[in-house]
């Protein structure tokens, strides 16, 4: 069981940071032939980041969806997540072309949907839980004086635009 961090915390983040939302839709949850391969393959993909600390993944967490699996990537960069996305040597290439050959034989039956978000500014809180998210793909640190509402934390990242 992961340490619970008492109190209110926030992240700390210097430089540039991408928000890469990536989902899988099971639309014919009987063709386990396509969709599971899919489901599959981000495992991989996230272990093979993981182990590269120049790959520019800072964190990511799973989940499910109401149609299926969701990942929430944090990058230091878009060029870092798209340099990934087209690497020939990388998992992600040949489980595309997979994915492609799959919805091709069966189309419909699992769908693949993401999202990009390059972020100017970020403000997050977190109470009474373990470090997660944004903070453990950047650094948590304790919400100091003055910081305690978010408006507050967000004034003190960008002054003159808020």
């Amino acid at each position: 069981m992961r340490k619970v961090m008492d109190g209110q915390r926030t992240h700390q983040h210097e430089g540039e940071l991408v928000v890469f939302v990536l989902g899988m839709t099971i639309n014919k949850p009987w063709r386990v032939d396509r969709w599971m391969p899919v489901f599959a393959a981000m495992p991989k993909m996230l272990e093979e980041l993981s182990a590269d600390p120049e790959s520019g993944l800072l964190g990511h967490r799973l989940g499910i969806g109401p149609g299926g699996p969701i990942s929430v990537q944090y990058w230091s960069s878009t060029e870092k997540l798209f340099d990934y996305a087209s690497d020939r040597e990388a998992l992600h290439r040949p489980a595309w072309a997979a994915f492609n050959r799959g919805a091709m034989k069966t189309p419909g039956a699992v769908g693949i949907w993401h999202e990009t978000y390059v972020v100017e500014q970020a403000e997050s809180a977190y109470v009474n839980t373990p470090v997660t998210g944004l903070s453990e793909a950047t650094s948590s640190v304790p919400v100091g004086r003055g910081k305690e509402r978010a408006r507050d934390r967000l004034k003190q990242l960008r002054p003159a635009q808020l």
